[in-house]
């Protein structure tokens, strides 16, 4: 074998040892996924344990913006709704009574003091029915400039709000939710953002959710008793409440993934299609 021959199949060798490697890597995370949804070819899901078809589709807002996205296309929510697509939670948000572990991984992209109007907006939410029976939820602040973003999980309305009071007259450190200053939204570049739940319900074990922007921790919801009083047939994914802005890559997990993993996700270089 010649010099040059040699080194070329040692390129190979090593370039497959490398991809098996990067596969073997990511077996945890193709095991965990439940949902995935691109936006490449409308607003149903490209991967689901449960059903793919979206529940509830708006005439003009949200639209699939060719070429936009963090990879391929984006979905773009062009003015103010309250009510924005909406999946089945059943076998994609893994909601239990007994002990729910769930994460959340999106792309956002938008400078939410120029382009959100005026009010709360909640690019991601998870209901159930009744918010008094639980609410979990991303949000921008209404008043603050800059705006403060938050992950919320509110467990049972007397658990969380037992003097009856507006969401906004509780003192922030009192309110069950991580809340980030000056978090790193920007029109010009692709922001991630992952919300963990794990042990929601289960008052055996530490009952907790995390908020990662872009890899890394901005803090966890802990010290609660974070018990729903959900219907697990009524548990709805539901995106783009008030939101205006920009969304790709919007995937959902049966556990709450660890750190290590949400780096992973995070430098995905075709995003979670990588994983199927």
């Amino acid at each position: 074998m010649n010099f040059l021959l040699f080194i070329a199949v040692w390129a190979s060798l090593i370039s497959a040892s490398a991809s098996i490697t990067f596969a073997e890597d990511l077996k945890p995370l193709r095991q965990s996924l439940t949902f995935h949804a691109s936006f490449e070819n409308g607003l149903d899901a490209d991967f689901s344990r449960g059903e793919k078809t979206c529940l509830v589709k708006q005439d003009g807002s949200p639209v699939i913006s060719p070429g936009t996205g963090r990879f391929g296309n984006s979905l773009h929510f062009n003015r103010k709704s309250l009510s924005g697509p909406t999946y089945h939670g059943r076998d994609v948000l893994n909601y239990s009574p007994e002990s729910w572990n769930t994460t959340v991984s999106v792309w956002l992209r938008l400078n939410p003091d120029v382009d959100l109007e005026p009010g709360y907006c909640d690019p991601i939410q998870i209901v159930g029915g009744d918010s008094n029976q639980g609410f979990v939820f991303l949000e921008w602040s209404r008043d603050e400039t800059p705006r403060l973003f938050r992950y919320a999980i509110r467990p049972l309305f007397s658990i969380w709000n037992p003097d009856n009071l507006k969401w906004d007259e509780i003192p922030p450190a009192k309110r069950p939710m991580v809340q980030v200053e000056n978090a790193p939204f920007t029109a010009d570049r692709w922001t991630h953002v992952v919300l963990t739940l794990e042990n929601v319900n289960d008052k055996s074990r530490p009952q907790s959710g995390r908020l990662f922007i872009n890899g890394e921790l901005m803090g966890a919801v802990q010290g609660w008793d974070l018990s729903f009083g959900w219907n697990p047939e009524k548990v709805r994914l539901v995106l783009g409440a008030a939101y205006i802005g920009r969304m790709d890559d919007l995937a959902v997990f049966d556990r709450p993934l660890t750190a290590e993993e949400i780096q992973q996700l995070y430098h995905l270089e075709n995003g979670v299609g990588d994983l199927y």
